[in-house]
Order: structure tokens, then sequence, then C-alpha cells
């Protein structure tokens, strides 16, 4: 009998070691170029190993990750994990001459990093010029083995990537944009998991289309890998349950729509509890900038019963206009966190550091002579945060110069706390009060102290255009206190903090003309970029950077990886 209970508690051991060990989760990515047949043409694209969108790639919250980068394509690249938080492996975030060189053609780089403190649905993406157009997929984090959802599981999960599709060579456009100075030209489609939908010419036959069962909920994980704008998306006939966002778990949220910005990611539920038949999902641009071209079209998929006759016609959900606003805003602003769900942070009381960054559309100089642009007054269309307008280095990348202490000609460390002047942020009238609109070209950071706690105003201005910018943080997860219109008042809005249980991003859609706060701690050495994620205001300058210092022992930056791309 005693043996028997030692053999048992050998087996219960055994059991509860495979239940909490982590695994290493191996990809390649081969980087290579695909001619797709889409909108009646063909077109030459760039994807990773010749799928659009590529790989999902599933893992369990500790895991660890390597991913060989193989670059067969013509272009430079580097592979952004957008969300992970990267801790003490900043040399695998991946933005192009931040983090990393960029992974020159024929050459291979191999990224490793290890999922800690997250669940739920994130993805990656080409940070190098516009490739993310078509280099990117899921990444989805799961609850170690043992662990569970803190809601149903789910009867079956589906990833869903909202993508925009240019019927040319994306690199192609972005360079013609940034030559003559002027907005790049606007997108042809949207699409469902690379599909354009019914809705467009040639279309029909590769529709995306998800099969359910009536009674069975399920989980969309719903990626928003568009470009340059923001999302409304809906099921015709049926309700929705938010339970996270940017893998941070939600209280629940029921809606019949949700808005997504670029770089941000929603967990849904969804019950297959209508009639049999076939339903359409869809997704079209919510619009905030006024008088500016737009791709004004619909995306679609088809949620398809088990046993609905073949012939029937889908049903199409009454999406909203693309300009409103006051349903973006009431959903972006009605979620809240999950205190009670698995890995809340709550949030920081005390604060080390406040800061105030303003940001929207600039102009920069044309050129030498008497060139002229496509730009307002003859100018080149540019972007800056506080007045500074972030231009990425050439010869080493920043985390490079960090970690060997050699900033010189590199970055500077005088990012400013406060816009240079206060003004009317958010009144139109100063739209093109040229006094206000040249920003300087620089590559400047704010040094952080290791383990800070930093709270953030982030106000859009109205200098060019009205509109919402998506800002992203590289390395950090942020509380969302507050958000709002207009100009940040910092007597009466701070009674409109959450800090009990406010919703936590990695990316936020700041509102058109209008302000969010936020708070983070700075508990990850390394360079860490924030930025617009509207990759059109990316090359113009609309970013800046955190140092983050080294912490005591073992809270420091490691040295690079051997097989680190050189510039």
């Amino acid at each position: 009998m005693g043996r028997f209970q030692f053999l048992l508690a050998c087996a219960l051991a055994l059991l509860a070691s495979s239940i909490t060990s982590a695994e290493t989760v191996e990809h390649f990515f081969h980087v290579q170029n695909l001619t797709v047949q889409r909108l009646c043409h063909e077109q030459v694209i760039t994807t990773v190993n010749g799928t659009l969108p590529g790989p999902v790639i599933s893992v369990r919250e500790g895991d660890d990750l390597v991913i060989h980068v193989v670059n067969q394509s013509p272009y430079n690249i580097t592979i952004h994990w957008h969300g992970v938080f990267q801790l003490l492996s900043a040399w695998a975030d991946g933005p192009s001459y931040v983090t990393q060189c960029p992974i020159r053609p024929g050459q291979t780089y191999t990224y490793r990093f290890k999922i800690t403190g997250q669940e739920g649905t994130l993805w990656w993406h080409a940070h190098v010029s516009w490739l993310r157009a078509t280099v990117h997929g899921a990444l989805i984090i799961k609850p170690r083995f043992g662990n569970f959802y803190p809601f149903p599981f789910p009867f079956e999960e589906f990833p869903i990537l909202l993508g925009e599709y240019w019927d040319a060579n994306v690199v192609d456009v972005e360079n013609q944009g940034l030559a003559t100075g002027a907005a790049p030209n606007i997108s042809d489609a949207f699409t469902i998991n690379g599909q354009p939908g019914d809705l467009y010419p040639c279309s029909q036959t590769g529709t995306y289309k998800l099969e359910v069962i009536q009674g069975k909920t399920y989980m969309l994980r719903i990626i928003n890998a568009a470009l340059n704008n923001q999302l409304f998306f809906k099921i015709a006939n049926h309700k929705m349950k938010v339970v996270a966002i940017d893998a941070a778990y939600t209280a629940p949220y029921v809606t019949d729509v949700i808005v997504l910005s670029p770089g941000q990611t929603t967990d849904v539920l969804f019950t297959a509890d209508q009639p049999l038949g076939s339903y359409y999902m869809a997704a079209r641009p919510y619009i905030t900038a006024q008088g500016i071209p737009f791709d004004n079209t619909t995306t679609s998929g088809i949620i398809v019963y088990q046993g609905a006759k073949s012939s029937a016609t889908p049903i199409m959900p009454a999406l909203p206009a693309f300009n409103d606003t006051p349903t973006a805003y009431k959903f972006y602003s009605n979620l809240t966190g999950s205190p009670l769900g698995p890995h809340w942070v709550p949030v920081p009381r005390h604060v080390d550091e406040h800061m105030f960054i303003t940001f929207g559309i600039n102009l920069a100089p044309c050129g030498e002579g008497s060139a002229t642009c496509a730009g307002p007054f003859g100018q080149r269309l540019s972007a800056g945060m506080n007045n500074e307008s972030f231009q990425l280095p050439s010869k080493l990348s920043m985390l490079q110069a960090f970690f060997y202490n050699n900033k010189n000609g590199v970055y500077t460390t005088d990012f400013p706390d406060n816009p240079p002047s206060v003004f009317d942020y958010t009144n139109s009238s100063n739209a093109f009060n040229q006094s206000m609109l040249f920003a300087p070209k620089s590559t400047k950071v704010r040094t952080l102290k290791y383990g800070s706690t930093v709270e953030i105003v982030l106000q859009n201005t109205a200098l060019i255009a009205t509109e919402s910018h998506p800002i992203h943080f590289h390395g950090f997860n942020f509380h969302v206190l507050a958000q709002g219109f207009g100009n940040y008042d910092s007597e009466n809005d701070p009674r409109k903090f959450n800090l009990v249980n406010p919703q936590i991003r990695n990316t936020i859609a700041v509102p058109t003309g209008g302000w969010a706060i936020i708070r983070f701690t700075a508990n990850n050495p390394g360079i860490w970029m924030v930025h617009c994620h509207l990759d059109v205001h990316l090359p113009w300058g609309l970013g800046m950077a955190f140092e983050v210092e080294n912490g005591p022992t073992p809270y420091t930056l490691p040295p690079p990886p051997i097989d680190l791309p050189k510039c």
C-alpha cells in the first residue's frame, strides 16, 4: 500500500509538472513575394510562407517563442510582435532601426522571446515601410495548461483579421507619397482574412466563410491589421460579448457593433441563436477627418449555419455611417477591465513622471530652391509629437546605442515633457496657422528610471486636420484612466478618472479632437517606441521613444544576440 501511495504521489507530481511546464514553440517565416488574384487583377505582394494573412502563431502563457525569419523578398524586413511585453528581450521587439537593423534580402534572423503575464489575442507584422499591409498574422496566447478562461469555454475559436488591400505595390504607393509630399493613394479594398468579399468585383468565390452550429457559442479573435483606417464590425442579427481587448480581459460588454483602430484586437463571444441561414459579418471604415479622400467600401465574410439552404441569400448588417463618432466613442469609452481576471494589474496610485503630449499633422519644408510639393502651402506633409517630428537613425539601432552607451549621432535624451507653447489645441481655426505647422526633424527620447510610474495626457490637435489617432506603445500596457473631447482640463477632468477597473490596452484611439489620459509603470529596460499606428503618419514622424534605464540585477537588458543584423 505504501508503494502504491508513493507511485501515485510520483504520478501526480509528474502530471502537475506537465500541466505547469512551458514549451518552446518554433516556426520558420519565409518572407517572399507571391502573385495573388484580387479585384479582377493579378498583383505581386509580399507574404510570409505564401499566405495572406500569414501563419497563426498559437502559444500558451509562459511559452518561449523561436521564430526563424528567412528573407527571400527584395525588401528589408523586420517583424514586430505587437503587444508582446518583451520583458528583458527588447532585442526581439522588431521596429527597424529602433531595436534592430533590418534583415536584408537573403539574410536570416531568429527572434527569441518568452510570453509572460499575457493571455488573449495579439498579432505580428512587418515593421519596415508599408509591408505590414500583407506581412501580418495572428498571435494567440492561451492560458497555461490547467488554467481557464474567466468565461465559459467557447465551442470553437476563429481569428478574424481585418485588412486593407491595394491593387498596387504598397512600397511604391508609400514612396510616391513621400516623393510628392502629399498623402499616398488610398486603398482599393478592405479584407476579412485576406479576402475582400461579395461586394467587390471578381471576389465572390474567395469570400471567407465560417460554418457554425445552431445553439453553440463561438469566440472571434478580431484584429485590425489595416494600415490606415479604423473599422466598424458587425454580424447581421447577432449580438457580441466583448471579453478581452489587446490581450487583456475586460468586464463582459454586450454590443451589436465594435470598432477597432489599426493595431487593436478585440475578443468577442457570439452565440449562433438565429434561424438557420447565412449572415454577413462586415466591416467598413470609421473616418474622423473631414474632406479627405478615403476608401468608402465594405468588406464581408459569411457566417453559415450548418444545415442552412445553400441558396439562401446572406443577411447584411446595417453598419454605422462612416463618420458616426458617437457610436465609436460609446464603444471605446464603455469598456472596463476585469480586476478578478487573470493577470490583472491594479492602477498604480503614486505617479513619478507627468507628461503632456500633443500630436497631429505638421508640415516640413519641401526642399532646396524653388521646389514645390503637393502638401498645403506647397510644402511636404509631416507629423509630430510636442512639435518634434521623429526621424529614425540609419547607421545604428537606438537599442544598440543604448546598450553600448554610444548615443552620439544616434539619438538625444531631450524629448520635451510638454509642447513648446500652450494654445487652443482642438480649435479648427488654427488648422492652417503656419506659425504652428512646422515641426523640426529629430530623434529624441524621454529617459525614465526603471520602475517609475508615468502619467501621460495624449492630446489631439486640429493642425491641418482634426482626426482620431491610434497611439501604440511598444513594451508596455497602460491603464486608460479617462478620455474625452476638446482640450484636456487639468482641474475638472481628473474627476472622471477610473482608478478601480479601467481598460488596459497597448493601443488607444484618442478621440477625434480630444484627449485620453493613461498611466503605466516603466518596468522594462530598453528603447521603446510610442507612435501613431496609421502607417501614413509614421513615416511623417508621428512618434517618439522612451529610454528605460536598467534596474537592479537581474532587471537589466542582456547583451544582443550574436546574429543581430548589422546596419
